[in-house]
């Protein structure tokens, strides 16, 4: 089963995750995407701190260095696995287009369950630069690639769980 966990900044999407993992066989590993080397942005390292301290301590803990290989990664894994998140992941990449089909190929072959987390970028601001443009399409289009091929895929708002129905088959297939 793949199950896509969308949401804002701060909307409780990582917990809405851990949760939904917490209730799958086990093991669980959660794949971690933030990369916090020297000179991490002092923000970033108190979110860090807090999903650390989260997790139970039974799971196993992977922290992925920038530009890791998630498809790869994740499809050698055994059990349930939780990745938070794509975005953070996709920001460290070497480029930030043509992940989307290896990712998906990699998690509907997986034998275990997979929770991934990924910001919704579709209701923030318009960037105001080219990379944020470039980055905030890559990520929209990569989830939309993985919603594609999940079981399930819900949207947190302010804490709050809303299950998406699926998109409607478009005619001609396409």
């Amino acid at each position: 089963m793949i199950e896509l966990v969308l949401g804002g900044a701060r909307s409780g999407k990582s917990e809405v995750a851990e949760d939904m993992a917490s209730r799958l066989p086990q093991p669980v590993t959660y794949v971690a995407t933030a990369f916090v080397g020297d000179g991490a942005d002092p923000d970033l390292l108190v979110r860090v701190a807090a999903h650390r301290a989260r997790r139970p301590p039974a799971w196993r803990t992977l922290e992925l260095d920038r530009g890791s290989d998630l498809a790869g990664v994740t499809g050698q894994l055994k059990g349930t696995v939780l990745v938070d998140s794509l975005g953070m992941w996709l920001a460290g990449a070497d480029e930030q287009a043509g992940h989307g089909d290896r990712l998906c190929r990699e998690l509907v072959a997986r034998a275990g369950d997979t929770v991934i987390v990924s910001d919704e970028v579709g209701l923030g601001v318009h960037p105001s630069s080219p990379a944020g443009l470039v980055f905030r399409d890559a990520l929209g289009e990569l989830n939309r690639r993985v919603a594609a091929v999940a079981d399930d895929v819900v949207l947190v708002v302010a804490g709050r769980v809303l299950p998406l129905q699926p998109a409607p088959a478009r005619p001609g297939g396409g």
